[in-house]
Parts: structure tokens; sequence; C-alpha cells
């Protein structure tokens, strides 16, 4: 047994030292479980993990074979865990870099609120002022057609008309920003709430 072990590691050694003088040594093990040496790989081998040998026989890199779906899969998992993993590393050291303590958390959480309110404040006097602008031109344009329900009206005046329609598209547009500062707000008050809660897990804090 042991003679017959010998003999089959020399051939093998003879076989990877023979192709090793050709350049690049490919080894890989087919589905019969018989190893395979060579400076290229067949077709029919392709898909077989296959290890590349240096002039000494010596393994030097592992060539993995085709991939089943489920390791696709698995690794496309693993990969996005550690990106994860890697963003919350990096936002928990801003996190701790960017402020001491818990009150300056809110304190800066605070600021960014007033900002907000301040401009949805801004926003809701301008629009008072376009409401009664629009309320007047209503008025106005009410004695012409098509707002006039009088069918010998007459046509309302173009520019009439034009101050019209731009006051109600200042009007949508100011509510949007009021909609979105709103939101902002809210989005604002999410994420320091997330903040406080990460801080004080990073800092073994009690609530």
């Amino acid at each position: 047994m042991w003679t017959r072990f010998l003999t089959i590691a020399l051939l093998t050694f003879v076989a990877a030292t023979a192709v090793a003088e050709q350049g690049t040594v490919y080894k890989w093990v087919d589905s019969d479980g018989v190893v395979h040496y060579g400076d290229s790989i067949p077709a029919e081998y392709a898909e077989l993990p296959k290890q590349v040998l240096n002039d000494h026989g010596v393994t030097v890199e592992h060539l993995e074979g085709k991939k089943t779906p489920e390791q696709i899969e698995a690794e496309r998992v693993a990969s996005e865990l550690n990106a994860r993993r890697q963003l919350q590393r990096r936002a928990d050291q801003t996190l701790l870099a960017t402020y001491l303590s818990v009150d300056e958390i809110n304190m800066h959480r605070d600021r960014r609120i007033e900002l907000f309110q301040a401009q949805a404040r801004v926003t809701e006097l301008y629009l008072r002022n376009l409401d009664s602008r629009l309320n007047a031109l209503l008025t106005e344009a009410s004695g012409f057609r098509p707002y006039s329900r009088d069918v010998d009206a007459p046509f309302i005046d173009p520019g009439l008309a034009k101050d019209v329609r731009e006051t109600k598209t200042t009007i949508e547009r100011h509510q949007q920003n009021l909609r979105k500062y709103q939101a902002d707000e809210q989005q604002i008050v999410a994420r320091f709430e997330g903040d406080v809660s990460r801080f004080k897990k990073l800092k073994g804090l009690d609530d």
C-alpha cells in the first residue's frame, strides 16, 4: 500500500513538473475524482474549480468554478450585509465625533426645526397675501366672461386674465413649498430621534 502511494505521488509530481516546464500549470479534479494537469483547461472542464501551480508543483492560486444560483445569491446577500455594516460603522464614527452628549444632539435638532418653522411662517404669510390678491382679482374678473354667468358680459381683459393665472400658479407653488417644509421638519425629527437612540446605545446610556 505504501509503495503504491509513493508511486502515485511520484507520477503526479512528474506530470506536474513536465507541464510546468511549458508555462502556467493548472490542476483540476474531474467528476470521477481523477486529477488532471495541463497548461490549458479543456472546454469540458472549464466550469470546474482549478489550482494554479508554480514550477515546484506548489499551489499559488485557486480559481473558482462556475457558481450555483444559490452561491451567487448567498454572495450577493453577504455583500449587501457587509456594505450596510460598513455604512453603519462610518455613521457611528461620525455621530460620536460630532456630539458629546444627548443634549447637544437635541440642541442641533431644535435649531434645524426652527429653520423649517421660520420658512413655513414666511410662506404662510406670503400665501395669505396672495389669497387676498387672488380674491380681489376674481372679484374684478367676475363681471367678465368666462367668470360671469351673464352671456352678454364682455370677455375678460387679457392682462387681468394673466394676473389671475399667474397668481394661482404662484399660490400653488408656495403651497407645495409649505408642504415640503412641513415634511422636512418631520423627517428631521425622525432622523434626530434615531441619532439619539443610536448615541445612547453606543455610549451605553440608559433611557
